[in-house]
């Protein structure tokens, strides 16, 4: 009984939060499901109650004898979190507070610095800083690892506790250390909490030779909404060519993806696919495209190390299908799907049930998109910075057990903070003019337009 209600609950209405991916299941109630089942049950269920009653006697143990009393209640939600926990960095038990806090996210609206954050190689990372929050502005970069926040180290932290600490009120102040391996160095950053409100769809306009420029920074309830309002306005201004800009997009909702993507591609077109655990959890998207209004735009898709999930979703499609040429730095390699599961005392389960492949069949999980254009993106001040400090200024790599301890033991310096003409540096590295990915993006766009028109004339 207790295997069918989890089956049943697995395939309700699934979102995602924190980076990850999520999807709309569909109801399985065919004849060769309930078979499944129902073998399942047949073959396991000995094996699962005499657990159950090994875990049953541990629970009435430690309620009967640890020096503190517990409730029920925290027994099995400590128990709920362990078993999640131990199953991948993505999974996760998820009390009343937690469930809501997951819906206000979903929104687009919480309180924080500002990053999204996975578990990678057993080290809290960083997959994005949010624009023009907190953490952008202090510098915080993707692929930062979290080694400790406030005077808490991060190792075996799971990734609810981190949240946790991360979030606070706005005003409110937080210290966080990271290690960025690239550069050896140990960096401490100081930032004011704020209210985290996520704006989708950014800098819609044109660039040059009519070609359209947008950028989007997540999937959520509204960004197909607002991307497709911007399409729209970049026809009427005279677009005929468009650069998706998928940079540091942490990913969000994957329906979302999928109608974003089908806006470019002919109907039938595969867009990704889903394999997971059982049968049922195998499913294929195509395109039901049915007006075709920007089919025949040259297409360029700019990612780099912080576009993730739903992104790289986006990115692969169109370049699997042959309808954009990608351009940037090989993507963050998160192909899991979490489903999130309520429970009845409005708890819930946060389960990887499933992982997605690109058109072409490959699952990029841990491994990424690397664009068909590989450019580097060019930070003029910190490579300065870094090529006239040389490697003195470079801690020599050490192992996790060294770092976690000169962490623990290293005196506080000072905070690293953008202010002032800093501040003004980085929002002008956000000017198309010193974007160099960007401007190899307008020279594939040229480039395309040029063939076109030779082939055209033949």
């Amino acid at each position: 009984m207790l295997k069918n209600k989890l089956t049943v609950a697995v395939i309700l209405m699934i979102f995602f939060s924190l980076g990850l991916l999520t999807f709309n299941a569909k109801v399985w109630a065919d004849e060769s499901k309930k078979a499944e089942i129902k073998e399942y049950s047949k073959e396991n269920k000995d094996d699962l109650y005499s657990k159950v009653e090994i875990f049953s006697y541990a629970l009435t143990t430690i309620q009967s004898e640890y020096v503190d009393e517990k409730t029920p209640k925290d027994l099995i939600y400590g128990s709920l979190k362990g078993l999640l926990s131990s199953l991948d960095p993505h999974s996760q038990f998820l009390d009343p507070d937690d469930y809501k806090d997951l819906k206000t996210e979903t929104e687009g609206k919480f309180g924080g610095i500002g990053v999204e954050i996975t578990i990678k190689d057993s080290l809290l990372t960083i997959i994005t800083p949010v624009e023009d929050t907190p953490a952008w502005k202090v510098g915080i970069k993707a692929g930062d690892r979290i080694v400790k926040i406030e005077k808490s180290l991060t190792r075996d932290m799971t990734l609810d506790d981190a949240v946790k600490l991360l979030r606070g009120d706005p005003g409110t102040v937080i210290h966080i250390t990271v290690l960025r391996e690239n550069e050896g160095l140990i960096k401490d950053f100081t930032m004011t909490r704020e209210l985290i409100h996520v704006q989708d769809v950014k800098d819609v306009h044109l660039i040059e030779g009519h070609i359209g420029y947008i950028r989007l920074t997540e999937f959520r309830e509204d960004s197909y909404r607002d991307f497709h309002e911007g399409l729209k306005k970049l026809k009427e201004k005279g677009a005929d060519s468009l650069i998706v800009d998928l940079r540091n997009n942490p990913g969000g909702l994957l329906n979302v993806a999928i109608k974003i993507s089908e806006d470019f591609l002919p109907a039938g077109k595969t867009i990704v696919s889903t394999k997971g655990r059982h049968m049922n959890s195998d499913t294929i998207a195509k395109s039901n495209n049915s007006n075709g209004d920007f089919l025949s735009w040259p297409m360029v898709v700019l990612i780099n190390e912080g576009s993730a999930s739903a992104s790289e979703i986006l990115a692969g499609a169109l370049k699997d299908n042959k309808r954009a040429v990608t351009v940037g730095a090989k993507s963050f390699g998160k192909g899991s799907v979490q489903s999130v599961i309520p429970l009845p005392d409005g708890s819930g389960l946060r389960l990887t049930t499933a992982k997605y492949f690109t058109p072409s069949g490959v699952c990029i999980h841990g491994i990424g998109i690397t664009p068909d254009i590989v450019v580097a993106k060019t930070n003029s001040k910190e490579t300065k910075d870094l090529d006239s400090k040389g490697k003195q200024e470079k801690e020599d790599k050490k192992d996790l057990d060294e770092i976690f301890e000169d962490v623990k033991n290293k005196d506080q310096k000072a905070p690293e903070n953008l202010t002032g003409n800093k501040k003004k540096e980085v929002e002008q590295k956000k000017k198309d003019d010193t974007d160099n990915q960007l401007q190899t993006a307008i020279d594939v766009i040229k480039g395309i337009k040029i063939y076109s028109s030779f082939s055209n004339s033949k």
